[in-house]
């Protein structure tokens, strides 16, 4: 809300009690919509004083507030920041505790469900901001699409950013909690060519830009399918690959495996 005019039913006429009430929601909404992201700092006193038109002592509680729901945390003498998981939202998994291959195959069940959605409404509210965040990711996954390390990061950059995309920040908690450990690990023969793994790495590259493609010309059915099929691609991938690793052979029963971690997000 900028310049910003108070939730419909207030105005600078209204009390003290009811101008601390509206500005609350306000910034809550800046939240959870994700325009104020998990720690990030929040604007200035005086900057809040004077987008919103209310006193100082109307900002200074309604911080108050903001801390009580554990939205925010206040640092003596640098500022408030949003809070990376609010205080009421206790979404536990063990990270650590996300290593066998079972173990991501049942996340990436959980997370077809949960991403194809995110997807579709990343499609339907994204910013342009938001864009530029998603399109630098895949910028960086292809400029380093010979490496298997360097395209973790920013695979998981690209998802995360349509989750904040959704402008739901439980969607955010979720992926920033899950982080880096569920993104799925296949076995491939340690001597496959560079070339084979280039052509791999970019096959996941182009389901990412299928992706891509339907959030920015806000199509969320076409998102939904896209990031749907990305996401059940990876799990059959890593499941084909571990039936390979149990078995010990490659696809013609001739040659020994031996396993390497490469991402499959």
């Amino acid at each position: 809300m900028t310049a910003r005019q108070m939730p419909s039913g207030f105005s600078r006429k209204d009390s003290s009690r009811n101008l601390t009430h509206a500005l609350v929601d306000a910034l809550s909404e800046s939240i959870y919509s994700c325009a104020i992201r998990p720690g990030d700092k929040l604007p200035s006193e005086a900057k809040i004083m004077a987008e919103y038109g209310v006193s100082r002592t109307v900002v200074r509680e309604a911080i108050t507030s903001l801390q009580a729901a554990g939205l925010i945390e206040t640092r003596h003498g640098i500022g408030s920041f949003v809070r990376a998981v609010p205080g009421h939202f206790e979404f536990q998994v063990d990270r650590a505790a996300i290593l066998t291959v079972r173990d991501v195959l049942d996340m990436l069940d959980l997370r077809i469900s949960l991403e194809t959605e995110a997807a579709a409404f990343a499609a339907a509210r994204r910013t342009e901001k938001q864009i530029e965040d998603m399109r630098q990711a895949l910028d960086s996954f292809k400029a380093n699409v010979d490496s298997v390390e360097r395209t973790v990061q920013p695979d998981f950059h690209f998802h995360l950013q349509i989750a904040y995309a959704t402008g739901n920040r439980y969607f955010a908690d979720i992926m920033t909690h899950l982080g880096t450990n569920t993104i799925p690990r296949t076995r491939v023969n340690e001597h496959q060519s560079p070339e084979s793994r280039i052509e791999y790495l970019s096959m996941v590259n182009r389901e990412h830009e299928n992706i891509f493609e339907a959030i920015l010309r806000r199509d969320p059915e076409g998102a939904r399918s896209a990031m749907r099929a990305h996401l059940v691609s990876s799990r059959e991938r890593l499941r084909r690959a571990h039936d390979l690793a149990i078995d010990g052979t490659n696809s013609e029963g001739k040659a020994p495996y031996k396993p390497q971690s490469v991402p499959t997000l």
